[in-house]
């Protein structure tokens, strides 16, 4: 599905193929990166994945984000046939008892002869669904890019709440010869907005930015929120830098680094010699906010 009701027009050969695989009922971030991605005429959106995000806070996320991702896209007016549900729990080993639906979406994509425009599958949750579509069927990395929310900062690691939630995909997907462009903790912590921003950007963009402001805001007052850092006065938009830097194809603000190994305690270790990945020092946040804002407007005009 590609969203294209603006006066500009994407260039012939540009458009990419996208697949979202999104916690969506963990936090109130991903919304805005889902909305972001589906506004874009840059994309052929071809779904997006419903992620689980462990059983901390529910014995049924996967199908909790589901539900999320539904509801969203609802709101917006776009069919609900987009979605698909992802792996319901973290993997076990390296064998694939069950390919989830979104697995199976993922093979489908990647091995599409039809079609030329590359295809990029943003991860805002865990890597569950990559590798499990990955073990099922190797021949997808040639097929495909990883553009993964997740991990801890550069050289260290640590604890970061995507990457717990399934260490061993991380493991499977880094020791791949995935192509994989990876946005760590660090960096994806830098798209800070104010709340008091927000209200004056989003809330009054139509149904949909009503909808998004007041389903953050509620998750503001939340015990997990209220635990953390957050005053109540701003957010982090950490997911949307998933699709920010396939907006902005960045000439600086990352490297090529050899793809570590991540230990129990999600500290980063030696890895497989010779394998690189795209590591993002820096994103830029003002662009990617401001796109946002942009799309979100106008689509609120055209639906009033």
């Amino acid at each position: 599905m590609v969203y294209d009701n603006y006066s500009y027009r994407i260039p012939e050969g540009k458009r990419l193929r996208l697949l979202m695989d999104s916690d969506a009922a963990n936090e109130a971030d991903d919304p805005f990166a889902i909305v972001h991605g589906l506004l874009s005429p840059k994309f052929d959106n071809r779904g997006i994945i419903a992620a689980h995000f462990g059983t901390a806070r529910s014995n049924t996320s996967m199908e909790d984000s589901y539900q999320r991702i539904r509801k969203l896209l609802g709101h917006m007016g776009f069919p609900a046939e987009l979605a698909y549900k992802g792996a319901d729990c973290a993997m076990e080993g390296e064998k694939v008892p069950f390919l989830s639906e979104g697995g199976r979406k993922i093979i489908e994509e990647a091995m599409r002869t039809d079609t030329e425009e590359a295809l990029f599958v943003v991860f805002m949750g865990p890597l569950t669904d990559m590798a499990q579509a990955y073990l099922a069927e190797p021949g997808i990395a040639k097929r495909l890019t990883c553009v993964w929310i997740g991990g801890g900062k550069y050289p260290e690691g640590g604890f970061e709440y995507n990457l717990s939630n399934d260490i061993q995909a991380a493991n499977i997907v880094m020791e791949s010869d995935i192509p994989l462009w990876q946005i760590p903790r660090d960096v994806y912590s830098e798209v800070i907005v104010s709340m008091a921003e927000l209200e004056c950007r989003v809330k009054n963009c139509g149904k949909l930015g009503k909808y998004l402001f007041e389903q953050l805001e509620k998750c503001s007052h939340t015990p997990a929120s209220m635990a953390t850092n957050r005053t109540g006065e701003f957010w982090c938009l950490g997911d949307s830098p998933a699709v920010g830097v396939l907006l902005l194809d960045q000439l600086f603000g990352y490297h090529y680094g050899a793809a570590p190994s991540i230990k129990e305690d999600m500290a980063y270790g030696e890895g497989k010699p010779g394998r690189l990945i795209k590591i993002y020092e820096r994103v830029n946040t003002r662009y990617i906010l401001e796109d946002f804002y942009a799309k979100l407007m106008l689509f609120g005009m055209e639906r009033r």
